[in-house]
């Protein structure tokens, strides 16, 4: 599918189209790029990837006020591809997602999350004509990122997480307890109250504007078919990552090495993130030791979930002009 229209004054083609992965499995992805865009260049071109529990378009193309972030980023310059991992959105499902989910041990763990987003790094690459691309996650998906480039940085041009997961020798608040099966279903209209529940009670009327949450819980919920057709307000989220959280981020185990990423980074963190608490964040900044350089903001008045809240446009711009930037330094400039 593919249309064009204008968002933040900017003329922009929206294309959707799927990438094939495993056998029976094709991960969907979500374009967005200036109309008037014919070349294409590695430190204008990124691919994006979720979190644990919402898809991409959940979490980055609901168009609040008219404009949701892929909007802006395209608006701003970008050829931005927004990736759903197999079990999740408009992506695959494993089978093990088709049937009860007690029938299952956790499916789509982080070794598959890295998986699907290298195909289509892969594919991006073949299609557009590059070397490399510019990389974004968030949360889980900030693992996935980290970890992908940690191993691949000869295809990354630079990585910007949000809130990414690192060890913790405290209770992880995605994770519940208990026995985990296959996948776990969400009730989407029922998180308004957890969401506000993370920031300070001052700040919990304002935090998201008028209309936006049910806004999104549409948006969100027909990112899932079963909640159309079996299970009302209800999506499906794997389990894998869930499992990865404790056998890894709980049990002092490092999913992969971030100072082996050798391209610039970005982390930007919400001030009321109680999921990738602040010196959760600290401390995986201060391991990004061998990369050229490394930058960190921090947004004010912010949950995990900065990206749907009102202060969402201080952490988009903060992530465009990271992507925009060209540094070049000191040392260089010495030597020229």
């Amino acid at each position: 599918m593919t249309r064009k229209y204008v968002s933040g004054g900017t003329e922009l083609v929206f294309e959707q189209y799927h990438v094939p992965a495993d056998t029976g499995i094709e991960i969907h992805v979500r374009n967005k790029r200036p109309a008037s865009m014919t070349h294409f260049r590695a430190d204008r071109t990124i691919v994006m990837i979720h979190g644990a529990t919402f898809s991409s378009g959940s979490l980055y193309d609901v168009p609040f006020n008219g404009m949701s972030f892929l909007d802006f980023l395209a608006a701003a310059g970008y050829d931005v591809h927004a990736l759903d991992v197999r079990g999740y959105g408009h992506s695959s499902r494993p089978s093990e997602m088709e049937s009860p989910a007690d029938d299952s041990a956790p499916v789509v763990g982080t070794d598959i999350g890295v998986r699907d987003l290298g195909a289509v790094v892969d594919h991006v690459r073949s299609l557009r004509g590059l070397e490399r691309v510019c990389v974004f996650g968030m949360s889980w998906g900030g693992t996935v990122a980290g970890a992908y480039t940690s191993r691949n940085e000869d295809k990354v041009e630079k990585l910007s997480l949000l809130a990414p997961q690192w060890l913790s020798d405290k209770p992880i608040p995605i994770d519940a307890g208990g026995p985990l099966s296959a996948y776990r279903l969400v009730p989407v209209r029922e998180s308004k109250a957890r969401w506000l529940s993370t920031a300070p009670e001052y700040g919990r009327a304002t935090l998201i504007p008028d209309g936006w949450f049910e806004q999104w819980a549409d948006f969100t919920l027909a990112e899932d078919p079963w909640s159309k057709e079996r299970t009302p307000d209800l999506i499906r989220a794997s389990n894998g990552p869930i499992q990865d959280i404790r056998d890894y981020w709980r049990a002092g185990r490092k999913y992969y090495n971030p100072s082996d990423i050798r391209v610039p980074v970005l982390l930007v963190h919400g001030e009321w993130d109680i999921d990738v608490p602040i010196d959760l964040a600290q401390a995986l900044f201060l391991e990004l030791k061998h990369a050229p350089y490394r930058k960190w903001v921090e947004i004010g008045e912010a949950t995990h979930l900065v990206l749907l809240e009102k202060n969402r446009l201080l952490a988009y711009r903060a992530i465009r002009d990271f992507f925009d930037e060209e540094f070049v330094p000191e040392v260089s400039l010495q030597n020229r």
